[in-house]
């Protein structure tokens, strides 16, 4: 059964943040808030909670799970991000946005698209994330809160917790955060193409 920690969304409470991370350092899988939707979320090295999560998904290995980030240092230690590349994420970051990027030769495989050695990246606006990720010192391995057969992600947390208390093993309840999911924006091409459009404007790259 899940933990429940009702989460204050603009000044999270320190000793919540610093339990939520113990529990993702000892491989538990977490439902946070962000600027767009709830996510899921893991250790980054944790193989096993990552199959967790692409199963509560329902979804396979072709589908880019999101290595959420503290800022543009953090994202360019997994991606190959040239200037042009670069000039666009200052500008649209942080924000509602998975920017899809080449992966470096470091980043283990399990975590890149196995066909496009891509990976996604997010950097967020949401005080409950930005605490965490900065208690945790690393990334975030995630995925929007959108189940099988729904149409909208979930936003209600104690809906989360009577469908998913016996699949994750904490939800932060920081209230809702609306159903619609971050834009989804492929920077691996000549020019940027979005692939879902969702909360994050298209304006900083001209669409």
């Amino acid at each position: 059964m899940s933990q429940f920690f009702s989460i204050h969304p603009e000044n999270p409470q320190l000793r919540l943040i610093k339990q939520a991370a113990e529990i993702i350092r000892a491989g538990g899988i977490v439902v946070y808030p962000t600027d767009s939707c709830y996510a899921l979320g893991c250790h980054i090295g944790d193989k096993a909670a990552m199959e967790r999560i692409r199963r509560i998904r329902g979804i396979d290995d072709r589908h880019h799970l999101t290595l959420v980030c503290r800022d543009l240092s953090e994202l360019a230690s997994y991606a190959r991000v040239d200037n042009q590349q670069f000039r666009l994420l200052k500008a649209a970051t942080p924000g509602s946005y998975v920017f899809i990027l080449e992966a470096t030769r470091e980043l283990p495989k399990r975590l890149q698209h196995p066909k496009r050695r891509t990976i996604g990246l997010r950097i967020p606006d949401h005080p409950v994330v930005n605490s965490l990720l900065a208690e945790l010192g690393e990334p975030i391995l995630s995925s929007t809160l959108l189940l099988p057969d729904d149409e909208l992600p979930l936003t209600d947390a104690h809906e989360i917790r009577e469908r998913l208390e016996h699949m994750v093993d904490l939800i932060l309840d920081g209230g809702s955060c609306g159903i619609e999911p971050s834009t989804v924006v492929d920077l691996t091409g000549p020019t940027p193409v979005v692939t879902r459009e969702g909360k994050g404007s298209l304006t900083p790259f001209g669409l």
